[in-house]
């Protein structure tokens, strides 16, 4: 039987195939490999809380999975130069990248001056997650379908709005941590 971990490095070895098809303009293989690799997230999710199949190294590699593929999806679909019709606006592509940059800058810092903290996913992480991962999906469909989607700005609004959110509970998070060590000093 095939492990949680096993699931989500096959995870990260679609990412390359899913930029490979994309730059290739196989938008149909790019869709079914963004879908697999979904499914797989899925999938090792259910076997690790099913199974048994939690690890420390799970906790860590899941969601290094999930931002492997969405910085690599954001960042390629935001691009005129792939020739899409429709492509994930830029300020989109940005601001999701940069409040991943500033979570990860700042748990490296609260790791690195007050020891191993674990932030585990908030429901508002975790609805971004999916909002960030539907937008991916939504324009590789309407790409693949060659079809217009009145309102699809919308969609990109919702996802950099959630992202804007979540990131400051992340960060209003860090910030009550190091507020709180310090008071115990």
């Amino acid at each position: 039987m095939i492990s949680a971990n096993q699931l989500t490095i096959l995870r990260m070895v679609f990412v390359p195939f899913f930029v490979f098809l994309v730059l290739e303009r196989h938008l149909g293989g790019a869709l079914a490999v963004f879908l697999l690799a979904g499914v797989t997230d899925l999938l090792d999710g259910l076997i690790a809380r099913r199974f048994g199949q939690k690890t420390p190294i799970g906790t860590f590699l899941d969601p290094a999975a999930d931002k492997l593929l969405l910085t690599a999806s954001f960042i390629l679909l935001s691009q005129s130069a792939v020739g899409l019709t429709i492509t994930i606006p830029l300020w989109l592509t940005i601001t999701v990248i940069g409040r991943d940059v500033l979570l990860v800058i700042s748990i490296v810092i609260i790791n690195l001056t007050m020891g191993r903290h674990l932030f585990p996913p908030s429901i508002y992480g975790k609805a971004t997650t999916a909002v960030q991962l539907l937008t991916v999906l939504m324009v590789l469909v309407v790409n693949y379908l060659e079809i217009s989607v009145p309102g699809m700005i919308y969609g990109f609004y919702l996802a950099f709005f959630l992202t804007i959110i979540s990131g400051m509970h992340y960060l209003a998070r860090g910030m009550k941590l190091v507020s709180y060590s310090q008071e115990k000093k």
